[in-house]
């Protein structure tokens, strides 16, 4: 799993690329959130563009930011999942909670 960022004016993007399985999970959750604590950003947008595996792992990672964004009183997002992650987080229902936006022609699935 690699982790990079970006922010600009209030806005933390947080680039995941790689797996994320329950063995990533742990780590990829206290990065976010140590992102989040140094940017203390309006909106925090996960970008899992780079992912090529999401178990159902990412949607703690997912549910953990969008809590830690709340606290801040700020937004969160998810842009470009993948066909395979966007499929776990439509199961989950994570859409109700958190925007998610994808590349994908057709919407959600």
């Amino acid at each position: 799993m690699t982790i990079s960022s970006s922010c600009s004016a209030g806005r933390l993007t947080v680039y995941l690329s790689g797996e994320l399985d329950h063995h990533e999970a742990r780590y990829t959750v206290e990065a976010i959130e140590e992102l989040i604590e140094e940017y203390l950003p309006r909106d925090c947008v996960l970008d899992l563009s780079g992912l090529s595996f999401m178990d159902s792992s990412g949607i703690a990672v997912i549910v953990r930011a969008m809590e830690r964004m709340r606290a801040l009183r700020g937004r969160i997002s998810v842009e470009n999942p993948p066909r395979q992650a966007l499929r776990v987080i439509d199961a989950a229902g994570i859409d109700r909670l958190v925007p998610v936006s994808s590349g994908q022609a057709g919407g959600l699935l």
